[in-house]
């Protein structure tokens, strides 16, 4: 299962990979906005989204993106 993780804090990132890799799920790390997040979630089965960790435009485009692709927020 491939899931993104949007938001959270970079030095967690090797604790993130670590506890996902336990659970068999490939882990896709955005912990700052970044252009194009439209189509880089867009090969995922779920999304992760902390929301006290990303900006309200990034947290929007994540949103709409996941809900037109039917993909869990």
């Amino acid at each position: 299962m491939r899931v993104t993780l949007i938001g959270g804090m970079d030095r967690l990132e090797p604790h993130y990979q670590k506890t996902a890799r336990k659970g068999g799920v490939d882990l896709r790390i955005f912990t700052r906005a970044e252009t194009g997040f439209d189509k880089k979630i867009g090969q995922c089965q779920a999304v992760v989204l902390f929301t006290g960790k990303v900006s309200h435009q990034a947290r929007n485009i994540v949103v709409t993106t996941a809900w037109n692709r039917a993909i869990p927020v």
